[in-house]
């Protein structure tokens, strides 16, 4: 299988093909002559329509007819080529332009955004491609009948589906959106009978699908597995600029009683299925003062990416860290002396982690809790702090540099929410501001 490096893009006009970006030196598309520019429009006669076509089409195939639109000229050549078992052609792509979403959830983070915002932000993607590249969820509620052969016909498995409530009053109620279009159970169920895997997400807005509502959703859910593998529960998250009436914000005393409703029905589903199956976003516990529950509750983190395990697995990689430390201690720990910044709900934990390694070590590393100024004080998450966050808090900075949640800014590139670049911030602050996972926090310490 071939790397191909693709991240979501604003919705372009749509042109015939997929567009080349890049030709490895020295790689058979080098010697056939294809440039960054070129546009594969048909393999084997079949036409292609973005990158993941072009990996369908090419998969496992050793000899192919390209046909490719010069960007010099605007000739077509068709090319044939023969390769060996697992040759990469050496092609690289242009980014897949998202699908736009056709509903008016009630509670899409787009409505939170501030009027000042970066106009991607206010993009909502509803793309069955980017749910199986990414992990990003979508409603099925607009699907097509090509979009559906095509998750079927090309095993875009898995797919993730925000379902929110199975009653269908509800769920129309939050997407906005008409009953009939709500329902989407043939959809599922036909991919389900096709052999797509299926992860659900519910986003829990209190007094609305909670309470016997989401039970209800779990109940339906859980009678598909392990055709729906999962389920994610996950808080609302309210801004300052979503000011909703019928929104109510999620408060400790909400999430305490979640956690009370939901873990009985947890520990029966592990014994009947044999796994959680329906997970707490980690928020919901931090939230309610809680620990989040052992390495066991989590199975092989299926949710992970929507906040589900998250602080466990870190915890994991974080006693690792100490462990290798204690056998290869590091080299001149006190230059390690700098401000680790990070969303105000996460800052105790991290804390917690922190002050041992200080003490053990020698390092000089403080942790600060980041109140964040873009969005609101009720957005407490670490992936959504912005540089004007960063700014607000540099009283609290203290030493040489600064390390930033690598989740704090775009995967493709050091620009933050507001725009803000790594480089600007670091010369705003007078410091070099670092933006690292837990490995690149590990490599510090040589």
């Amino acid at each position: 299988m071939y790397e191909f490096a693709v991240t979501p893009a604003i919705t372009q006009i749509r042109r015939r093909g997929v567009e080349i970006t890049e030709v490895s030196p020295g790689s058979i598309a080098s010697e056939l002559e294809l440039e960054a520019g070129d546009r594969v429009v048909r393999v084997n006669g079949r036409l292609v329509r973005d990158y993941l076509d072009f990996r369908f089409q090419t998969g496992g195939e050793t000899e192919l007819t390209l046909n490719v639109l010069k960007r010099a000229g605007g000739e077509e050549w068709e090319l044939e080529i023969e390769r060996g078992e697992g040759e990469d052609l050496g092609l690289s792509f242009e980014n897949i332009a998202p699908r736009q979403c056709a509903n008016e959830c009630l509670f899409c983070f787009c409505k939170g955004n501030p009027p000042d915002a970066r106009p991607a932000l206010f993009f909502r993607d509803e793309d069955v491609r980017l749910s199986f590249l990414y992990g990003n969820y979508t409603t099925l509620t607009s699907i097509t009948e090509a979009e559906m052969r095509r998750v079927i016909e090309q095993r875009l498995s898995p797919q993730y589906v925000s379902v929110h409530a199975t009653d269908l009053d509800v769920r129309a109620y939050l997407l906005g959106v008409e009953r009939a279009r709500a329902d989407i159970s043939q959809k599922l169920r036909r991919m389900m009978d096709a052999g797509i895997e299926i992860h659900a997400q519910v986003v829990v807005c209190p007094g609305i699908n909670d309470g016997e509502v989401l039970r209800r959703t779990v109940s339906d859910l859980a009678a598909e597995h392990p055709r729906v593998r999962s389920v994610a529960v996950v808080p609302l998250g309210l801004t300052r600029y979503n000011t909703d009436e019928r929104l109510t914000p999620v408060t400790p005393e909400w999430c305490r009683a979640l956690v009370t409703e939901l873990s009985p029905v947890q520990r029966e589903l592990r014994a009947r299925l044999g796994t959680t199956f329906a997970f707490l976003g980690d928020e919901i516990y931090l939230r309610a003062g809680l620990s989040v529950p052992g390495r066991a509750h989590y199975g092989d983190y299926p949710q992970i990416e929507d906040g589900v395990g998250m602080v466990r697995s870190f915890r994991e990689q974080f006693a690792r860290l100490m462990r290798r430390l204690g056998k290869t201690p590091p080299r001149d720990p006190r230059r390690l002396h700098g401000t680790v910044l990070t969303g105000a709900l996460f800052a105790p934990v991290l804390s917690g982690l922190v002050e041992p390694l200080n003490e053990r070590f020698g390092t000089r590393l403080r942790v600060v809790g980041v109140t964040n100024e873009y969005f609101g004080p009720e957005i407490v998450v670490a992936g959504l702090l912005t540089g004007r966050c960063v700014l607000a808090a540099r009283d609290q900075i203290e030493g040489d540099f600064v390390i930033l949640p690598h989740s704090a800014h775009k995967s493709d590139e050091p620009i933050m929410l507001d725009g803000m670049t790594l480089d600007d911030l670091g010369r705003r602050l007078g410091l070099p501001v670092r933006a690292v996972d837990l490995k690149g926090f590990g490599a510090m310490f040589g």
